[in-house]
């Protein structure tokens, strides 16, 4: 029998995979340079949700990924090794964010470049104005 906490762990996979293709048809199908960006970071931090769910343990108990004591026995590590979420994607996660962050805040300094430049977000427009096809 499927468990509950399976089905809601799968259902957030469905929901990521989703939300993953509306930033992926905002970045693909969108002409306003704005509304690329803010579909880039859709996309950046469904990418990061996903990492955390692969760190996360679907059953049983559930513990930070910390040993209670300095010289642990045997039975503590086995414990520890099956209780301990994996701190890997979590600290992969805390880097694509400030990665992400970075990347967003240059995306949109060239956003208000090309605007003051080309007097537009509308990327076909600003392609067209730079090829010096003129109004």
């Amino acid at each position: 029998m499927v468990s509950v906490e399976f089905v809601l762990y799968v259902a957030s996979f469905a929901a990521l995979f989703a939300t993953a293709a509306v930033g992926a048809y905002g970045v693909l199908a969108k002409r306003n340079v704005v509304k690329k960006i803010i579909a880039l970071t859709i996309l950046g931090d469904t990418v990061n949700t996903v990492a955390i769910l692969v760190g996360f343990r679907v059953s049983g108990r559930v513990a930070p990924p910390v040993l209670p004591t300095l010289k642990p026995s045997k039975e503590v590590l086995e414990s520890f090794a099956s209780t301990a979420v994996d701190p890997i994607p979590q600290a992969l996660v805390i880097t694509a964010i400030v990665i992400n962050l970075a990347v967003t805040a240059f995306l949109l300094f060239l956003a208000v470049r090309a605007y003051a430049l080309y007097g537009t977000l509308d990327y076909d427009e600003i392609l067209r104005l730079r090829r010096g096809e003129g109004p």
